[in-house]
């Protein structure tokens, strides 16, 4: 069965790229709606979500040791010693991954039917999100690298055809460009971790590779740890690309440019988890190299911080959105680092959750306020979008961290062994909790300004602008029809979102407020279900008491109160805001501006690349491979133009040049050269 899962939503791509390639002409794609092509698209990523689940609950039964099921399709390629089949293996930690996959994308499909609905090539949009899904089933499904590394592309791929999918806007299509680029340089390491894996075991399949490796830590014999730490840190250069993640982690913010349904699917729930999937997959490597583990935490903590600090000051809801992704995964790959793989995985799934319902509110937002993405223009949005307000309060209390939803468990998980685990230390926590103290200030801001006080939409720079139009014949990202009891407020008819769109953000509440009880502290199902594969985990280091843990989780508590209660205030009064921002302009500024980090890479990468390519295309390619081709070109035109002389089109000098040409022929037959 296990093909079956990436199938579906390969047929659902084929079906309606298919339709949008060869079936109807641009007007009736626009008349037919977002409807039938948005049905196909959702029934088939369902299906793939009703055969994860039955695998699931075929694994839940299978003893512990054997709780895996693998699939081998056919051999894709053998040269000389090495085959690669492409093969699918299902076991228990990449079958959560299948079911988020599947279940959340089911949940984001069915929501851009009414996100997308008066889009003119809805076939295409569904097509790229199905075939997205196909990729990232590949990536996590495949028993070996080949075969994840196919998936890798492919989701790379199409995160580049869905963030410019609205490409005549020359903004949206720079930004797909640069996800393709950015990530481009993460998969060079990836390719080189791969190449060194294979060169040193002379296997690339996940299973193989994990027995060589035996118990947790161990090396295999003749393997010096000086080429595991190269692998693992080739490896993670690859998850520095695809889970954005300093230095590369600049794609991410402007990926925003894609359809809202993008940014949930793919930079909340599915493709930047990728690498937390990969260094969770290997994680007997990273296990036997404390360098590599250094560097995966310590990375990943000072990203979650950095991004934190960047999100304060954003006024687009989705950039703020979108920094919160770049910090939450620095989350993760702290828990992977200090040693806690299934924190790690565990906050990917609440994460999945609470983030793929704050992007698709801010969606809603974004639909029932005529393409406006600035909070400073909106405000009072509580009555006039009520089921949206309720369920983007659950997702904003869940990333908070407040007690009893998803994320203060995964969370509060990754915080605790950051400070007890062998591999962590106090200044990884210190640096994790005020961020999560950060995390609560700007998500709380971003909650006030958008829902709470006075309405501020007067100065809302698209007031009447219509929605009627095409997302990508402008420069915004929206969507689409007109909600039932629609409010004029000073001129901007705000109105709740249609229930095919926030049916899917109720379900996502639900998800965000009991999804984290699976983690349960000290009687968590999910490490005990990662165990065959991730291990248990480093245990708290000795001499940690658990009164300590209590004492932690209570801090981290009261720092979410206290960036909550804090943001509350401050942002209650916008005239005490513009006042403490002008005392701190300079460093406003520069959060503001995001450090300036993306002038910086302009500077010393981008454009020296562009004066060097320059000089190549003028100086070599120009001036030299040109006027070789040239030069070719012209001996044989003069060749041709000297030759044709002979050519007089008298019978009379063809039969004499004959005729010469068989008496020198013959005088060389019989009398030959000596």
């Amino acid at each position: 069965m296990l093909f079956w899962i990436p199938l579906f939503p390969l047929i659902g791509f084929l079906i309606n790229g298919i339709w949008y390639a060869f079936g109807q002409a641009p007007a009736g794609r626009k008349k037919a709606g977002a409807g039938l092509p948005g049905a196909i698209a959702t029934g088939a990523i369902f299906a793939s979500f009703v055969v994860s689940l039955m695998i699931f609950i075929q694994l839940l039964g299978q003893d512990p040791e054997h709780r895996a099921v693998e699939q081998i399709l056919f051999n894709w390629m053998s040269v000389g010693k090495f085959h690669v089949d492409v093969a699918f293996r299902i076991d228990a930690l990449n079958t959560l991954f299948t079911l988020v996959i599947t279940g959340v994308g089911t949940l984001i499909h069915l929501y851009s039917i009414g996100y997308m609905g008066h889009d003119e090539t809805p076939g295409k949009f569904f097509a790229y999100l199905n075939l997205f899904c196909f990729a990232m089933l590949m990536l996590v499904m495949g028993s070996s690298l080949p075969v994840l590394f196919l998936g890798w592309e492919g989701v790379g791929l199409c995160s580049y055809l869905l963030i410019g999918y609205w490409y005549t806007d020359i903004e949206k299509a720079k930004a797909g460009k640069k996800a393709f680029v950015v990530n481009r340089i993460g998969d060079f390491g990836f390719l080189l971790g791969m190449f060194l894996i294979y060169s040193t075991f002379g296997t690339l399949d996940f299973e193989s590779l994990r027995h060589l490796f035996g118990h947790a830590g161990s090396l295999p014999e003749g393997v010096s740890p000086q080429v595991i730490t190269a692998i693992s840190l080739f490896l993670f250069v690859g998850c520095m690309g695809k889970s954005a993640q300093i230095p590369l982690y600049v794609w991410l913010p402007d990926a925003m440019a894609g359809p809202t349904p993008v940014s949930a699917l793919i930079h909340a729930a599915t493709m930047v988890t990728s690498g937390i999937y990969l260094v969770s997959r290997l994680n007997f490597f990273y296990t036997g190299s404390p360098t590599a583990m250094s560097v995966v935490a310590a990375v990943g903590a000072f990203t979650a911080f950095f991004a934190a600090t960047i999100a304060i000051t954003q006024r687009d809801i989705k950039k703020v959105l979108a920094y919160s992704t770049v910090s939450q995964l620095g989350y993760m790959f702290l828990g992977c680092g200090v040693g806690a793989f299934s924190a790690g995985v565990f906050h990917v799934i609440t994460h999945a959750f609470f983030k793929a319902l704050l992007f698709l509110g801010a969606g809603s937002v974004i639909h029932g306020m005529h393409e406006e993405q600035d909070i400073w223009k909106m405000g009072g949005l509580k009555s006039k979008m009520p089921r949206t307000y309720w369920t983007f309060a659950v997702g904003t209390a869940a990333i908070c961290g407040v007690p009893l939803l998803s994320g203060f468990f995964s969370k509060d998980e990754i915080l605790w062994k950051a400070f007890s685990s062998p591999s962590g230390s106090p200044w990884l926590w210190f640096l994790a909790a005020i961020t999560a103290v950060m995390t609560a200030f700007y998500m709380t801001r971003l909650f006030s300004l958008t829902f709470l006080g006075a309405p501020r939409f007067e100065v809302a720079e698209h007031a009447g602008h219509s929605h009627d139009h095409p997302g990508h014949d402008h420069g915004h990202d929206h969507g689409h029809g007109h909600g039932h009891g629609a409010k004029k407020v000073k001129g901007i008819a705000v109105h709740e979102s249609p229930l095919l769109m926030t049916l899917p953000l109720m379900i996502l509440a639900v998800l965000s407020i009991v999804g984290g009880y699976v983690g349960w502290p000290h009687a968590s199902w999910i490490e005990h279900w990662l165990e065959p594969v991730v291990g248990g985990g480093h245990e708290a280091a000795s001499g940690v008491s658990e009164s300590l843990e209590w004492i932690l989780m209570g801090v981290s508590v009261l720092g979410a109160l206290i960036g909550i209660l804090t943001s509350f205030r401050v942002y209650r009064n916008l005239s005490l805001v513009e006042a403490m921002t002008r005392n701190v302009q300079w460093l406003h500024k520069i959060l503001e501006n995001k450090w300036y980090i993306d002038e910086i890479y302009e500077a010393v990468f981008v454009r020296p690349i562009q004066v060097f390519s320059q000089l190549l295309w003028k100086g070599f390619d120009v001036a030299v491979i040109d006027r070789i081709v040239v030069g070719f070109g012209r001996v044989s035109q003069w060749t041709g133009e000297t030759v044709r002389v002979i050519q007089t089109g008298s019978l009379q000098v063809y039969a004499l040049m004959l005729l010469a040409g068989l008496i020198g022929t013959a005088g060389f037959l019989i009398y030959g050269w000596h």
